[in-house]
């Protein structure tokens, strides 16, 4: 009982610390703490307790109520939904939230979002000591430098949570995890917890909507911009005109959406949203390569620029005129066809074209970056002709999302330990097939050997960060519709002038 009375204060000194827990709610929260817990009385440590980091206080709590059965079972999936439930104990309601980020906004925008992800780091919700896991780099490259990060801060799930899950009953509640009913929610083995979970309101050309940011988070105040209705994402006039009324409110974040089709698309296309931040791409300070101009909006400057991908730059002071610019070439997009390049808007009736759309702010100017995109697939490309090679799938196979086109690779966990087989393969000479970890690898492997004469110890790692960012950069250019080389840009040539007919 001491010992558990003793994490109790600490948690509760650690959230008056913070600022989550209001001095006047202590006794409250160390109530709801001790429910939570299955605990019926409290020792007051004699004196004040020093606070260790988060994690720590919250696995020796999660081990002593699993020690005394309250905690069952005891597995990772389970004790996520658990501290979430203890961190809630600690947090203001989502009406006080709201208040406190209202009160932060009126002065300075950017102090309101300072404020928000602070406390969405420091309220657990992300979870700093796992976001810190994932494994970054930059790698120079000919469109600038490209961030790759592989991503360690998703927990994986024990076979206890899968079996629990098979007896789970079905849920539609809440429908998605994008969904405002989230907010709150205790989650079950199949969906996360979100007791910690707190929305911001905001309106969006006229619409409501909620703004978070993600507990993965892959870059700095990676936010989720939300629709408080649970419907389809949809890339449209209206979503550009929300797009840009969001970086007019929080002019020191960028914002896009996801294309609305499947392959080319985000992993949940049930809800419609938005994701930004506090961050710049290499995408972003890619330089224009062409200029065009589109005469039924004379004041959007267009401009074709030097990205992997095949992108189309507007620009105007006037946000109105650029989102009916950006509808318009989106209109155009969604019926063109260029069948020498492989580009066909309809296979029957089913529709490939669609677009990426990235807005940001440039002082006073606005800025839409779109991104031409094609989901469509053959007998030979059965994941999709602008979709990364077969060649490159040991390193990428998933869909290219919002966050990669800008130049962010976000990589599967198992690289991790499969590039330190890779390096033992390297440096030992050893056939990469008698690794399993090293065999989805291994023509790749032959590819190094022929370009490289030695490896060494103290430099195969940075080699082999180098090595994975020309294969993500060569993704990013399978994604391309409109291919770097002269017959490809002559091809974007074509498609930005028959924008201007």
């Amino acid at each position: 009982m001491e010992n558990s009375s003793i994490r109790v204060a600490q948690l509760l000194r650690y959230g008056l610390d913070t600022g989550i827990l209001h001095e006047d709610d202590e006794i409250f929260a160390r109530n709801l703490l001790l429910d939570a817990l299955g605990l019926d009385s409290y020792e007051a440590p004699e004196s004040q307790v020093e606070v260790p980091p988060l994690p720590e206080i919250l696995e020796a709590l999660m081990d002593d109520a699993a020690a005394r059965g309250v905690l069952e079972p005891d597995s990772v999936v389970f004790r996520d939904l658990f501290d979430a439930r203890l961190m809630n104990c600690l947090l203001p309601r989502p009406s006080e939230v709201r208040r406190r980020f209202a009160e932060f906004i009126s002065v300075d925008v950017k102090k309101s979002t300072d404020w928000f992800y602070k406390f969405s780091q420091d309220s657990n919700y992300i979870r700093r000591d796992r976001v810190v896991r994932d494994r970054k780099w930059k790698t120079p490259s000919d469109y600038g430098e490209i961030d790759i990060t592989i991503n360690l801060s998703k927990p994986e799930k024990d076979p206890r949570a899968i079996a629990a899950a098979l007896h789970v009953k079905h849920s539609d509640y809440p429908a998605c995890q994008l969904c405002k009913e989230a907010e709150g929610y205790a989650g079950r083995v199949n969906y996360p917890g979100r007791l910690s979970h707190r929305l911001i309101p905001v309106t969006l050309n006229g619409e409501p909507w909620f703004f978070q940011y993600s507990p993965y988070t892959y870059y700095n105040e990676h936010a989720i911009v939300l629709s408080a209705e649970h419907r389809p994402m949809v890339v449209s006039h209206a979503g550009m005109q929300r797009l840009l009324d969001f970086v007019r409110q929080f002019p020191h974040y960028f914002v896009g959406s996801n294309a609305d089709l499947p392959i080319v698309g985000g992993s949940i296309l049930t809800h419609d949203h938005f994701q930004g931040g506090n961050y710049q791409f290499a995408m972003d300070q890619a330089p224009a390569e062409w200029s065009f101009s589109l005469q039924r909006f004379p004041n959007v400057e267009g401009a074709a620029i030097k990205w992997p991908m095949s992108v189309l730059r507007l620009r105007s002071n006037d946000p109105v005129e650029l989102a009916a610019a950006g509808s318009h070439i989106l209109e155009q997009w969604r019926s063109y066809s260029d069948p020498e390049l492989d580009i066909l808007a309809f296979s029957r009736a089913t529709p490939h074209n669609t677009i990426t759309p990235i807005a940001r702010r440039d002082g006073e100017v606005y800025v839409l970056d779109l991104v031409l995109r094609n989901n469509r697939t053959t007998d030979e490309r059965p994941l999709g002709i602008f979709h990364p090679r077969p060649a490159y799938h040991h390193i990428k196979k998933e869909n290219i999302g919002l966050i990669e086109v800008m130049g962010l690779a976000v990589l599967p966990a198992r690289l991790k330990d499969e590039l330190e087989s890779v390096a033992e393969c390297l440096l030992d000479g050893s056939d990469p097939l008698d690794n399993p970890a090293a065999a989805a690898h291994a023509e790749w492997i032959l590819e190094l050997r022929a370009r490289y004469t030695r490896f060494d110890p103290e430099t195969i790692r940075t080699l082999l960060e180098a090595e994975t960012g020309k294969v993500f950069v060569g993704v990013l250019e399978d994604a391309g519709v409109f291919k770097r080389d002269e017959a490809g840009q002559a091809g974007l040539r074509r498609f930005a002038e028959h924008c201007d007919q």
